[in-house]
């Protein structure tokens, strides 16, 4: 009987030990719960701010462009003569804003691969300034992909 409650009593330390071992861990892993929720705040609040500051600057780049940088239709409708042609070709071409949109996504979407293949859809005239003012860079290889110069 001695030698049974002796074995009952170490078993009864262990499981003891064990249980304190756990709410140790349990302290551990709930402090750890609680810093992550803070930083997932955090963060969050942080994402939230960072989107209304882009949307500012998206904001303020098209209000510049628009202020800046006349549409495609007034450039190339000079001559009354060829209006119709040009009406065409007008339909068939990007805006300087799409164009910046256009990389910017491309940056963001597969930064991996952030070039974007130049096609009749993109006026010359509009990725001359782009690659002149080093907002756009040409690949190295291919002369017909540009992508968003990296800003610092």
């Amino acid at each position: 009987m001695l030698k049974l409650c002796s074995e009952l009593e170490m078993v009864a330390s262990c499981y003891e030990a064990k249980r304190n071992k756990l709410r140790e861990t349990k302290e551990v892993e709930q402090k750890w719960l609680e810093e992550t929720k803070k930083v997932f705040t955090a963060v969050s609040d942080h994402i939230q701010k960072m989107k209304s500051y882009q949307e500012r600057l998206m904001s303020c780049l098209g209000d510049i462009l628009e202020k800046h940088v006349p549409p495609l239709n007034k450039e190339l409708s000079a001559n009354a003569k060829k209006k119709n042609i040009q009406d065409e070709i007008t339909e068939n071409l990007i805006s300087l804003n799409e164009m910046l949109e256009m990389l910017m996504n491309k940056v963001l979407s597969t930064p991996h691969d952030p070039y974007l293949t130049i096609d009749e859809t993109f006026w010359p005239p509009y990725v001359e300034l782009l690659l002149r003012h080093g907002i756009a860079v040409r690949h190295q290889e291919n002369n017909f992909k540009i992508r968003l110069e990296t800003f610092f």
